[in-house]
């Protein structure tokens, strides 16, 4: 048997691993997907309704557009007219303004992972 001549043993590259934190979207509880569906949204304890559409929807809430915006911490019921069914909310951070209305993050109290009438797949973190 022949030797070879300056052959050298492969090896593979030690393995980085990224220290950098996590990006909003790889923090997220569930997947966000654009869907405008027309909603009513009632404040806890007051008789007025708002009405609106969703901005983006996910398993755990939403992001709504509102006429105008409700403070964070605020109870809501939100009222999905197509679907005729209903959810308690919570929202979540201040509502940021947009050219549609305010936009105002809502998290439902319970899972609802059906409220929105669509198949969310799962998550692929």
């Amino acid at each position: 048997m022949k030797p070879q001549p300056n052959v050298k043993p492969v090896t593979t590259a030690p393995r980085v691993v990224s220290t950098r934190p996590p990006t909003a979207e790889e923090r997220r509880r569930a997947q966000r997907v654009l869907l405008r569906i027309r909603v009513v949204v009632q404040v806890a304890g007051k008789a007025s309704t708002h009405e609106g559409h969703t901005h983006t929807v996910s398993t755990s809430g939403a992001m709504l557009v509102l006429p105008e915006g409700l403070p964070e911490g605020t109870m809501v019921t939100i009222e999905n007219p197509k679907a005729q069914s209903k959810v308690e909310a919570r929202v979540v951070r201040p509502p940021q303004m947009s050219h549609e209305g305010s936009l105002v993050p809502v998290e439902f109290v319970s899972p609802s992972p059906n409220f929105w009438g669509i198949f969310f797949p799962p998550a692929t973190n």
